[in-house]
């Protein structure tokens, strides 16, 4: 163990220590002539690194479900947040879309980079991945004992910078601090090219590169905590406007040529704010005392919750600073399958190793998106979460399937209310916590759930609200899941005659479309199109007449398009008609069904049907325990007459 332990450490230690540059600045000059990229600035550096992962072009035209959330949109995933975001990919387009505007050194390289949500909307974690991404990656080059970590080339005087950017193929932007200004003139008597230069990484604990500004009480508010202070120790031997005096250690000393982040920013008082004003215009800050202006190149990010963006923005004298910030909206995650991949991280990174049932997570998920959405006239919560979800609904008794841009334009802002990620977090850490076998099912995490609502601290009509989802809602749509899936594991022994009935509906949907007689495969009699058949089937999924008539003509083009793919058709290869074919099956077994689930002595056909669903559930994700509570459970709670 110590043996691999010494060998991790030393080559973790071979990989860093060459990469520590220290020499002159003419030596610098030479690498830069080579590496032009060294010199960026702040906003292209990180653009450079959220890219260097790739990205991916999705035309929505190619994925049935994506085009029907966003319709003709083009979507673009970068990998770099791939692992830790979910659902809010138009929000990280927007993000990237700022940081390359602002790498080209547009408008937005001149404004605050704000984002705006409801709490635990996930503001704080793009936050934080941003500064560990910059924290991770390649160091800079920077002058020695500079406590600003300016770029070397604000050695260049201004009338040779035009030469040097030819031979170097460089923009030099920015000026000398005080302090490398007065240690030039004094310590290398003007000879820049002796300076020292040093290579440096970023550091959020050490405040290099990356500095965090927490709100400060309005009474308590000092300036000192953004552009550094006067030493008062060093006010004896120097003059106030002495660069040796000054401790630039304020937040944008420490994040010049990174980031600077002012967490829940409009806490703050507005006279605080006001060094934002220079620093995203002017590119320019305040220095202690009497000093000149110091040269700023950095990320400032800000986040808050809305109630305080719309009080800050109501005020009309605050104009200045609303004009200087590009706001970003994070909403809730809306996308079902999205927010089940949410929940999954947090537990993945958890050190809980409870089993965890079969839609488990999904119950939780379900309660807080439905909470997040706002009711529609014309489908229910639960349709409208699946819609969102990107899954087809077609309208009872219509062909017209329903239009997410209808619901939206008739919701208005969703997204920014309802139940947040922590809240059903913590109901399935309690459910864990409390669990005595080492498993968590459904039915658990949906009484914690209910257990946390009572408590929370919100409204009796919101609670009321929620409650309903809980208790009515998410119940009955977790009933629908479960027997879906008790049916599947139950009729497993039956797809024999689900193979049979699948192949006569296409016989007959495909017969119907075409408008021709099919052929009895046993007599070879020539017969019409068994609607009664087909219906029987078509029901199960709550499709008739035109509804009906559109679903046949959708499995026929697609099974046509599986032929043309050179794909196998089976049962299962349509998920609606594969659902239909499993209710017309459940409506011929249910009886038996309930037998099986309820019966406490069973004879030795029935056995064998109960212990094949038992194993195919398990098969499914289910254990011992869990399989035998949810079958109880649906014993109690499913087929009743």
């Amino acid at each position: 163990m110590e043996q691999m332990i010494r060998q991790l450490i030393n080559e973790d230690r071979a990989q860093r220590t060459p990469t520590r540059f220290m020499g002159s600045f003419m030596e610098y000059l030479e690498i830069l002539r080579q590496h032009p990229e060294c010199s960026v600035l702040a906003h292209e550096r990180m653009y450079r690194i959220i890219m260097e992962p790739g990205a991916e072009v999705i035309k929505t035209e190619d994925h049935p479900r994506l085009r029907r959330i966003y319709g003709n949109d083009t979507i673009r995933k970068y990998r770099f947040f791939n692992q830790d975001f979910y659902g809010i990919d138009k929000t990280i387009m927007e993000i990237v879309r700022y940081f390359y505007s602002a790498a080209m050194r547009g408008e937005e390289s001149r404004q605050v980079l704000y984002l705006v949500g409801p709490v635990g909307s996930g503001k704080s974690s793009l936050m934080e991945s941003l500064k560990q991404a910059l924290e991770n990656g390649p160091s800079i080059y920077a002058l020695e004992g500079c406590p600003m970590r300016e770029d070397p080339l604000h050695l260049v005087p201004v009338a040779l910078r035009p030469a040097f950017e030819e031979l170097l193929g460089v923009r030099i932007e920015g000026e000398l601090c005080p302090v490398c200004s007065y240690r030039l003139e004094h310590e290398f008597a003007g000879e820049y090219e002796r300076f020292p230069v040093i290579q440096r990484g970023f550091s959020i604990r050490a405040r290099q590169g990356i500095a965090v500004v927490p709100p400060v009480d309005p009474n308590n508010q000092d300036a000192s905590v953004l552009v550094g202070s006067v030493d008062i120790s060093k006010m004896d031997l120097y003059p106030e406007d002495d660069p040796r005096v000054f401790s630039l250690n304020g937040a944008f000393n420490a994040g010049n040529r990174g980031i600077v982040e002012f967490i829940e920013i409009f806490k703050n008082d507005v006279e605080y704010l006001h060094t934002i004003l220079t620093a995203t215009q002017e590119k320019s800050i305040p220095s202690p005392g009497k000093g000149s202006m110091i040269y700023f190149d950095g990320i400032i990010l800000a986040h808050s919750n809305e109630a305080e963006w719309n009080k800050f923005k109501s005020d009309y004298t605050n104009e200045a600073i609303l004009d200087r910030i590009v706001k970003i909206e994070v909403p809730y995650c809306l996308e079902l399958d999205q927010e089940i991949k949410i929940y999954q991280k947090i537990l993945k990174r958890s050190k809980f190793s409870a089993h965890i049932a079969p839609h488990t997570i999904d119950v939780g998920s379900m309660f807080a998106v439905v909470s997040r959405l706002s009711p529609s006239n014309k489908v229910d919560i639960v349709t409208k979460m699946r819609i969102y979800n990107g899954e087809e609904i077609v309208q009872k008794d219509s062909t017209r399937r329903v239009d997410i841009g209808e619901l939206r334009d008739e919701a208005g802002r969703e997204g920014f209310s309802g139940i947040s990620t922590r809240f059903i977090m913590k109901a399935i850490d309690n459910a864990l916590s409390e669990s005595e076998h080492n498993c968590i099912n459904p039915i658990m995490v949906l009484e914690s759930l209910i257990r946390s609502v009572r408590a929370a601290d919100i409204s009796d009509d919101e609670k009321k609200r929620l409650l309903g989802y809980l208790q009515d809602t998410i119940k009955k749509e977790y009933h629908r899941l479960l027997e879906k899936e008790i049916t599947r594991a139950f009729i497993y022994g039956y797809r024999e005659q689900a193979e049979t009935l699948f192949n006569n509906y296409l016989d007959h949907a495909e017969a119907y479309v075409n408008k021709v007689r099919l052929k009895d495969r046993n007599t070879g009699e020539e017969l019409d199109p068994d609607e009664a058949f087909m219906e029987s089937i078509e029901t199960g999924i709550g499709l008739s007449g035109s509804a009906a008539r559109g679903f046949r003509h959708d499995v026929t083009a697609y099974m046509f398009s599986l032929l043309r793919s050179q794909k196998k058709i089976e049962y299962g290869s349509y998920e609606p008609l594969k659902e239909a074919i499993e209710k017309k099956l459940m409506a011929s077994v249910r009886e038996l069904s309930r037998v099986i689930t309820q019966a406490r002595v069973r004879d030795s056909e029935q056995s064998e049907k109960y212990n094949a669903m038992v194993e195919e559930m398990k098969a499914n994700g289910y254990c011992d325990h869990c399989c035998n509570v949810v079958l109880k459970y649906a014993a109690n709670n499913l087929w009743k007459d």
